[in-house]
């Protein structure tokens, strides 16, 4: 890693909106540490992306809702980044990862239920916690929810209201590292073209055509329409914006 470029980790980076964020953080002049679940070959495609823009970057897998790995990952990473930089820190933690659940309330099991809690708030939680000695005063965290923490569609009862404790918990993170400059925002989607959800917004016509309709401009989202907000948020402009909600859905449900 360059000594002189800051450092953002970006959790599920090999592909969709993850994807996209670590490139445009890229293009900011960062270095980006991803990670990926399952497709190493995925993830490796990212990080020579972002080593052709100039950048270093290297990835890691991690599963986020298996809190229990997460010591020996920072630990990995940290001592990563002391023979490369001679610093253990990262600046900026963007909490990405996570997966999809439509499911009615009356079909939702425990187990689903579950899954959804560890990955997209035990997980949030307990990294975030994990990695805070090792992010710098000064620096960042970015957590992703979606527009369903705000609006509600049938079928996503779990995910939407595990997203909604993401966006308060975000306000508690701000509050409580304000002493050490540490920023913490979060990012709620609307429905963007990615393979997320198994690729509905993208591949199914009827969805598609939906979102649109009640999308104030008049399209579903693609994920250049977010990795640049995650990026800004990554910079000196965007200093002064803390414990903020910022919606990125081309004003649906307006």
């Amino acid at each position: 890693m360059n000594t002189k470029s800051k450092i953002a980790l970006v959790t599920g980076g090999s592909r969709g909106l993850g994807k996209n964020a670590a490139l445009k953080i890229a293009q900011k002049g960062l270095d980006v540490i991803i990670t990926y679940n399952s497709s190493r070959e995925e993830a490796d495609a990212v990080v020579n992306e972002i080593k052709a823009l100039g950048q270093k970057a290297i990835a890691y897998q991690l599963d986020t809702r298996d809190v229990k790995s997460f010591d020996a990952f920072v630990k990995n990473i940290a001592e990563h980044l002391e023979t490369e930089t001679g610093n253990p820190n990262i600046d900026f933690l963007i909490n990405n990862a996570g997966t999809a659940l439509y499911a009615p309330i009356t079909e939702t099991t425990e187990e689903q239920l579950d899954d959804i809690v560890d990955i997209h708030f035990k997980g949030v939680f307990f990294l975030t916690q994990k990695m805070l000695p090792f992010i710098n005063d000064g620096g960042g965290i970015i957590n992703i929810s979606s527009g369903l923490a705000r609006f509600a569609l049938p079928g996503s009862s779990a995910y939407g209201s595990i997203k909604a404790g993401v966006e308060m918990l975000t306000k508690y993170m701000a509050k409580e590292l304000g002493p050490r400059r540490i920023k913490a925002n979060v990012i709620a989607p609307g429905a963007i073209e990615t393979d997320f959800g198994g690729g509905r917004t993208r591949d199914d016509q009827h969805v598609n055509s939906m979102v649109s309709s009640i999308t104030a401009l008049g399209r579903a989202g693609l994920p250049d329409d977010i990795g640049g907000v995650v990026a800004f948020l990554c910079t000196e402009d965007a200093g002064w914006i803390n414990g903020q909600r910022i919606e990125a859905s081309g004003g649906m449900f307006l």
